[in-house]
């Protein structure tokens, strides 16, 4: 079978590897889509994610759609079509039961927090825990299943949030992530949803999915303390300081995208006359399952895919994710 393999910085390769095996408990999967990631791209661009070096030949990719191949419980038919929820987890931990995705000792799909790696989806044929594994509701497409784990980053967000229905809402950033948390804070019941960013291509996208206005954010100021919920989703630190002043009193930023893993220049001295909050969210836990659902109501969402790329082709797929201007979300076919 087929894989892609990164093996440093700009360094991807696909490669024959051998057919894994699968055993009782475990499904082996047919891989059709898999997503780019910004994790991805790190891996890629820079041989690392944050902290996180690739030491091995890595294969990437945590958000995918397939079909089944072989599962030994006979449960699952040849063909069934499947995504999967890309954790698993560690231990339990006192007090954080209901919050799983937070337990130490736990891995991810395509991720080289630990090591050995945790090879990643962008293959073939895969194998995952059986209880990883999630049936997709009939007609939903596995293009658009393939938006499953990012539509859960995004529904876990304004969970993070609380409840925003009838509350205005701005997102800042409109990348993929920023895309979805629009199509998540409609569902839940958001009065208006304004969403920032410096280009005006995503910002046409957001506007397709039913932002209700968008603001270009090198040509107009957004308005400060207008806004109770606000989710940065750019993951720049400056866009963290346009969070935070345009927070309204006693309202709450939701830090969404991935700061940089070092020491950043941020005034935070707004929330504290707001008496604002700043939360963190980190991935999520069960939304994958509101998620999956969401899809399948809303065909609009596969708008969010903008391009289909052929795994053999994979530095051009790389290149046009990396470029905001001419893409949302870009997926590899397997």
């Amino acid at each position: 079978m087929k894989s892609l393999v990164i093996h440093g910085a700009e360094d991807i390769r696909l490669e024959e590897q051998p057919v894994p095996e699968v055993v009782a408990g475990q499904v082996r999967l047919r891989v059709q889509y898999v997503g780019i990631c910004g994790s991805d791209l790190h891996y890629y661009y820079l041989g690392r994610n944050g902290e996180n070096h690739v030491r091995e030949p890595f294969v990437p990719g945590h958000e995918l759609s397939a079909t089944v191949d072989l599962d030994p419980s006979g449960e699952l038919a040849p063909g069934t079509p499947v995504t999967v929820h890309p954790a698993r987890y560690g231990p339990e931990v006192a007090g954080l039961q209901d919050r799983p995705h937070l337990w130490p000792g736990g891995d991810y799909l395509g991720s080289a927090g630990v090591f050995p790696h945790r090879q990643g989806a962008a293959t073939e044929l895969l194998v995952v825990d059986r209880d990883m594994v999630r049936v997709l509701p009939e007609g939903l497409p596995l293009r658009r299943a393939a938006l499953a784990e990012p539509l859960a980053v995004s529904i876990h967000a304004v969970v993070i949030a609380g409840d925003v229905s009838g509350k205005p809402a701005l997102v800042l950033g409109a990348g993929p992530i920023g895309l979805l948390a629009v199509a998540a804070l409609r569902r839940a019941g958001a009065s208006e949803i304004v969403v920032g960013d410096v280009r005006p291509e995503p910002l046409a996208r957001a506007e397709a999915l039913g932002a209700t206005r968008t603001v270009l954010v090198t040509e107009e100021q957004i308005e400060p303390g207008s806004f109770p919920v606000v989710l940065e989703c750019s993951a720049a630190p400056v866009s963290l300081g346009s969070a935070v002043r345009a927070v309204a009193p006693g309202g709450i930023v939701v830090q969404v995208g991935i700061l940089p893993d070092q020491e950043i220049s941020v005034n935070l001295a707004p929330l504290l006359a707001k008496e604002a909050e700043l939360r963190g969210t980190f991935r999520f836990s069960t939304e994958i399952d509101d998620a999956i659902a969401l899809l399948a109501e809303d065909p609009s969402l596969e708008d969010v895919v903008t391009q289909v790329v052929p795994a053999a082709d994979a530095t051009d797929a790389f290149a046009t994710a990396r470029d905001a201007a001419r893409s949302a979300k870009v997926l590899l076919a397997l």
